[in-house]
């Protein structure tokens, strides 16, 4: 590992980016997202760079680069065309042990820009170290894709909860699994879904149970679609994940199957024309029976699952 991931907090703090472009932008908008006091270096603005500018949200410094510009500042960043000027503005922050990075060359400076996946208060960050940014930014897309933008909201529901469940369950081991359960059961799936006011009501009396497993397990219909992985939903690949039991029939394709978590129960109900291996009724109570076990439920079907 030749860098080391930190995530470092800007806010309030000086920041400098020598640069007027479009590369200048991208980095003033990350700043500005983080709550950076920003100061652009360069004779002229971009139309986006002078957008903030007319708007108030950065300091402009309309002159090229001149030594002296990053000495007061907490991290900067060097953008510009000017290999030159880049180079100089690296060597000042390795004189002043201020981070810099160059941007485009990132060997040139003393840290790098990850691919970031913003969830906020979620954030995660992919990086290539710098050899192939093209690659990093595939992997973030394939990331953006399987992380709902309700993780977000989730942690935000977890955050306003974390003191009173750190005193009402005092001990360590105990309050991880009250946080497991939360964060792959109930509640987070009706924050998934936006039902913010069904969440907190759910969070509430889990919190009341305190350290106690709540008796009633849930039973979600999953649809197996027609057979390919690929074509699954993320909801539902998500489900599969975290299901204890999954109870499934001749329609399902192995290959969504096995999509299923490699430890759950897996019960073959069967359900072929004139040869039902259990019938609907007895398939119901199998679903409440598991339910009422405290078990989390997937009942897979091929395609529809509501067609039947």
């Amino acid at each position: 590992m030749e860098h080391l991931p930190i995530f470092l907090s800007v806010k309030g703090q000086y920041c400098v980016v020598i640069g007027g472009g479009e590369l200048a932008t991208r980095k003033v908008a990350q700043l500005l997202r983080a709550g950076a006091v920003v100061q652009v270096v360069s004779p002229r603005l971009c139309p986006n760079l002078g957008k903030f500018r007319d708007e108030g949200r950065i300091e402009h410094v309309a002159r090229t680069y001149q030594p002296g510009d990053v000495d007061e500042a907490y991290l900067a960043f060097a953008a510009t065309n000017d290999e030159r000027i880049n180079q100089q503005v690296a060597e000042a922050g390795r004189r002043m042990r201020i981070p810099v990075n160059v941007v485009d060359h990132p060997e040139d400076g003393s840290f790098i820009m990850p691919s970031i996946i913003d969830r906020s208060p979620v954030v995660a960050a992919v990086s290539t170290g710098g050899a192939s940014p093209v690659l990093a930014r595939m992997i973030r897309s394939r990331l953006e894709s399987v992380i709902p933008a309700g993780y977000g909201r989730l942690a935000e529901l977890c955050g306003r909860f974390r003191e009173r469940v750190k005193h009402t369950i005092t001990k360590p081991a105990e309050r991880r699994r009250f946080w497991d359960r939360i964060l792959q059961g109930g509640v987070a799936e009706r924050v998934f879904s936006g039902h913010m006011q069904e969440a907190e009501a759910l969070m509430e009396r889990e919190l009341a149970d305190g350290h106690l497993q709540s008796g009633m397990g849930e039973v979600y219909l999953v649809g197996g679609g027609p057979g390919d992985p690929d074509l699954l939903t993320f909801r539902a690949l998500r489900l599969m994940q975290q299901a204890d039991v999954v109870v499934y029939d001749r329609l399902v394709a192995k290959a969504v199957l096995d999509m299923t978590r490699s430890d759950a129960e897996r019960i073959y109900v069967g359900k072929e024309r004139d040869n039902h291996a259990m019938r609907q009724e007895e398939i119901n109570e199998l679903l409440a029976d598991l339910a009422k076990q405290g078990k989390r439920v997937i009942r897979l079907k091929g395609g529809d699952p509501f067609i039947f």
